[in-house]
């Protein structure tokens, strides 16, 4: 049983952005433990700008985040210590091979190999070397075989083929079955609909839809039309 009672992290009012120009306003949201949800919206909604806010790696502008039922504006590597991942696209050492990128990251290989077996026979090749996939999923494994309490992922799937984005979403699904809570900014809307809990649709920096997979299903083809294209004039 998971303690759900208590979000891992919330937004209440946050407004955060660069120099004096808010990129997101008024943003309400939460994860709770044992949840996957989905971030969802066009090219510059403000999706990469809140997950640096609820790091601790972007100051909010005002408005507060509370982490692990604290508010404050504990920086990202103080957030890590306590427990939070965070994975951009294909974050490894590419000068470093497979092995030592777990090492780095404290993971022990078997772990890795047991969550992504895809890596055993890449143990011993540079990073650098690796396939986008394969680099993502020794992101992905650094973050999940170190028992994080939530993980942020911003595009996990960026340019990958569809078998490897499944893979990716069902290892994240298996991780939040176990208690894990999970933000995801995804841009394969059906796909991580098929895992997620719940959903936020921003646009221009706000939250204009929220609900569970099912309730936004029905209207998928008017949502991805009118929130989430990448139209400019949108």
């Amino acid at each position: 049983m998971h303690d759900t009672d208590v979000p891992l992290i919330a937004t209440r009012a946050l407004s955060a952005g660069y120099g004096s120009r808010p990129v997101v306003s008024d943003l309400d949201l939460e994860v709770r433990p044992g949840e996957v949800v989905a971030l969802l919206g066009p090219n510059g909604a403000g999706k990469t700008t809140t997950l640096r806010a609820l790091s601790g790696d972007l100051t909010p502008m005002s408005g507060e985040v509370r982490w692990l039922g604290t508010p404050g504006h504990a920086p990202l590597h103080r957030r890590a210590r306590e427990g939070l991942a965070y994975v951009g696209e294909r974050a490894v050492f590419t000068r470093l091979d497979t092995t030592d990128n777990l090492r780095v990251g404290r993971v022990p290989p078997d772990r890795a190999v047991a969550l992504f077996p895809e890596l055993e026979k890449r143990l011993r090749t540079g990073a650098g070397m690796l396939s986008g996939g394969e680099q993502q999923m020794l992101s992905l494994a650094r973050a999940l075989c170190r028992t994080p309490r939530l993980l942020l992922a911003d595009e996990l799937s960026l340019g990958l083929a569809p078998l490897v984005v499944d893979r990716l979403l069902r290892a994240v699904r298996e991780a939040a079955d176990q208690g894990l809570g999970a933000l995801l900014v995804e841009q394969h809307v059906r796909k991580v609909l098929d895992i997620a809990d719940r959903v936020y649709v921003l646009r221009r920096g706000r939250v204009v839809m929220t609900g569970t997979p099912k309730e936004l299903r029905g209207d998928l083809d008017a949502i991805e039309s009118s929130y989430l294209a990448n139209n400019p004039t949108s």
